[in-house]
């Protein structure tokens, strides 16, 4: 069902999610990729939203995630695999790196819309943005709506008004359920974190090492 801008100033959340997050550290999902791979060439064709990249147009690699801001295993995945997969591959030119929104609730939606707001002209910030809603998420994504969000898009250096704005933003929101929708439809995507490694589809948040077991025979036979 379509979020709107009412639910993301009543709900934005999602207290009901509340009893998934907590205190515990979840564990990441079983990680399995699956027979059905994506052409890449269909899974770069432009969305509703342009991609936020890291990393080389002339990679041999490209690593396309589907995530939620609120889904537990997906801040799991950037706060212990990420950083590595970054020094190790994307810095280096071996992985260009795409990160596309797949809200699992109003409050996730809200969370990427102002994460595009705040690197709307620099990538660099969007995922400035994206990693401290990760790093946050315990205190964000079980809070009363909207006032821990508020805090965090102040320090991204967004004002109370443009917070609002960007919140207020059908087209943006619109959008972004665009690229959700089309991850269901087009690529088979049924949870988050999803990952396309060359078309090929991996469901859970790997490790570094399972990323490199997959990376690396590109990297020889280039």
């Amino acid at each position: 069902m379509p979020i709107n801008r009412r639910e993301l100033y009543q709900g934005a959340a999602m207290l009901a999610l509340a009893a998934a997050f907590g205190a515990v550290t979840l564990p990441p999902f079983p990680v399995q990729a699956l027979a059905d791979d994506v052409s890449q060439a269909e899974l770069m064709k432009p969305q509703a939203l342009p991609d936020m990249v890291l990393g080389s147009d002339k990679a041999p690699v490209t690593i396309v995630e589907y995530a939620s801001m609120t889904c537990p295993h997906c801040a799991h995945f950037d706060e212990t695999t990420f950083p590595e997969l970054k020094k190790r591959y994307i810095d280096t030119g071996k992985v260009r790196y795409v990160l596309r929104e797949f809200p699992l609730d109003p409050l996730a939606a809200a969370a990427f819309m102002l994460a595009r707001c705040a690197g709307e002209k620099d990538t660099s910030k969007y995922y400035a943005m994206v990693d401290t809603l990760f790093r946050q998420q315990q205190q964000w994504a079980v809070a009363k709506p909207l006032g821990p969000l508020l805090a965090i898009a102040k320090q991204a250096g967004l004002t109370e008004d443009k917070f609002k704005a960007c919140l207020a933003n059908q087209k943006l929101l619109d959008d972004i359920q665009k690229v959700r929708a089309q991850a269901i439809d087009k690529f088979k995507v049924q949870s988050t974190p999803t990952f396309f490694i060359n078309g090929t589809m991996h469901v859970g948040a790997l490790t570094i090492e399972q990323m490199a077991k997959v990376i690396d025979p590109y990297l020889k036979a280039g």
